[in-house]
């Protein structure tokens, strides 16, 4: 069983940074891919950026050049780093690894930028 707990939201003014954080149970090496995601209030879950196998990692149009996905290995652990936050980015964050094609979520994490 792959349990997933994100950690690190919270209210950032605009242009802040915040660090979410995706602890893991079990080796993440197991892991084909690995997601973040969020969902603002009334609309649908959207992908943010992902991370493969190999180290890869790929970002939605709207966050690129301002959030860093990350792992560490021996933490069993991903990172969503956000910088130059936008009130825009107001929304709960889940993160979601694949393993085997089966998909597990995390219960998510808020974060909210002020204006």
């Amino acid at each position: 069983q792959v349990q997933l707990v994100e950690s690190g939201g919270g209210l950032v003014q605009a242009g802040g940074s915040l660090r979410l954080s995706c602890a893991v149970s079990g080796s993440i090496f197991s892991f084909n891919a690995m997601g973040w995601y969020r969902q603002a209030p009334g609309k649908v879950r959207e992908w943010v950026a992902g991370i493969i196998k190999s180290g890869s990692t790929n970002y939605a149009d709207s966050v690129k050049g301002r959030f860093t996905v990350s792992r560490d290995n021996a933490k069993n652990t991903f990172y969503l780093q956000m910088t130059s936050l936008k009130p825009e980015d107001t929304a709960d964050y889940y993160c979601k690894v694949v393993v085997s094609g089966t998909n597990y979520w995390g219960q998510g994490t808020q974060v909210t930028v002020s204006s």
